[in-house]
C-alpha cells in the first residue's frame, strides 16, 4: 500500500507515467507529476495539470511541476518543492524518455543530444537529486523504464543512437543499484513484453495499434515491484509479464488493445 508513500514520477503526463501515477494513486500515494507539458497541446493530449487532476479523483494527492529533467536546477527545485510539499521522497520512477528509431544518416546530432540528455542524463540526474532524500525512507526504491542491456548487434543496427540512449538508462540502474545496496535502496528497471499503446507509437514504423497493450500493465507490474521490501530486489531488469505471473496473474487479454489479435514484442526482446 502506498497511502503513505509520495513517489516522483517523470514524464508523468501522459502514457505509462501516468498510467503509474494513476495506480499508485488509487492507495492514497502523493505522486509528484514532473513533466514539461504544462499547455495543452491538440497534437498530444495531457498535461501536469490534467494528470494531477486525474491522480486526485483516483484518491490520491497531487503536485504538478513544470520540470525539464536536462535542466538540473529544474529538477532540484521541482524535488525542494515535493519534499517541502510531502515531508520526503521514498519512490522515484524515471520513466521519461526520447525515442528517435532512424539509422546514424537520418539522426540530427541534435536529436542525438536529446536522446542522451533525456534518457541516460536525465535519469542520472534524478536519480542523484532524489537520493538524499530516499536515503531516509524506510522502503525506498528507485525504478527506471528501460530494457534489459544488450550488445546484440541487431538492436544496435537499426538505430544506433536510441539503443546508446536506452542502454545507458540500464547501465546506470547497474551502478546504482550496487553502489546503493548496501543503503537498502532498490534499483531496479521495468520493460514491456509487448509495445504498449503510448503517443510514442507515432515514432515507430509498422506498429499495429490493436496487436499493442495498455500502459496499465506496466503501472500495475510497477506496483508489484514497488511494494516490495526494498532489501529483496535490486539490480534486476524486470519484465512485466514476469512480475504479474509472480504475484497470480497469468491470464493478460484485459491489458489488450484488442484481446483477438497477438501482441508485438517490443524492442530489445527475442
Amino acid at each position: 500500500m502506498f497511502n503513505t508513500k509520495t513517489l516522483f514520477i517523470t514524464g508523468a503526463s501522459r502514457g505509462i507515467g501516468l498510467a503509474i501515477a494513476l495506480r499508485a494513486a488509487r492507495d492514497g500515494a502523493n505522486v509528484v507529476i514532473a513533466a514539461k507539458s504544462d499547455v495543452a497541446n491538440p497534437k498530444l493530449p495531457g498535461t501536469i495539470h490534467s494528470a494531477a487532476a486525474a491522480v486526485e479523483a483516483a484518491g490520491g494527492r497531487a503536485l504538478a511541476i513544470k520540470c525539464d529533467i536536462r535542466e538540473e536546477a529544474e529538477v532540484q527545485a521541482a524535488v525542494a518543492m515535493a519534499v517541502e510539499r510531502f515531508g520526503g521522497i521514498d519512490i522515484l520512477v524515471n520513466n521519461a524518455s526520447a525515442i528517435w528509431l532512424r539509422g546514424t544518416l537520418d539522426t540530427p546530432i541534435k536529436r542525438f543530444d536529446l536522446m542522451q540528455q533525456v534518457n541516460a542524463r536525465g535519469t542520472f540526474l534524478c536519480s542523484q537529486v532524489c537520493l538524499p532524500h530516499l536515503l531516509k525512507s524506510a522502503n525506498p526504491h528507485i525504478l527506471t523504464l528501460a530494457p534489459p542491456p544488450t550488445l546484440d548487434p541487431k538492436w544496435w543496427q537499426p538505430h544506433t543512437a536510441y539503443t546508446l540512449a536506452k542502454m545507458g538508462m540500464s547501465l546506470v540502474t547497474i551502478g546504482l543499484a550496487a553502489e546503493f545496496a548496501a543503503h537498502g535502496v532498490a534499483v531496479n528497471a521495468l520493460w514491456p513484453r509487448t509495445v504498449i499503446a503510448t503517443d510514442a507509437l507515432n515514432m515507430i514504423p509498422g506498429v499495429q495499434l490493436n496487436r499493442c497493450r495498455r500502459p496499465e500493465i506496466v503501472a500495475d507490474a510497477a506496483h508489484a515491484i514497488l511494494s516490495r521490501p526494498s532489501r529483496t530486489t535490486s539490480g534486476q531488469f524486470l519484465i512485466d509479464e514476469d512480475v504479474l505471473r509472480a504475484v497470480g496473474i497469468e491470464d493478460f487479454s484485459s491489458y489488450a488493445v484488442d484481446p483477438g489479435k497477438t501482441p508485438m514484442t517490443d524492442l530489445f526482446l527475442d
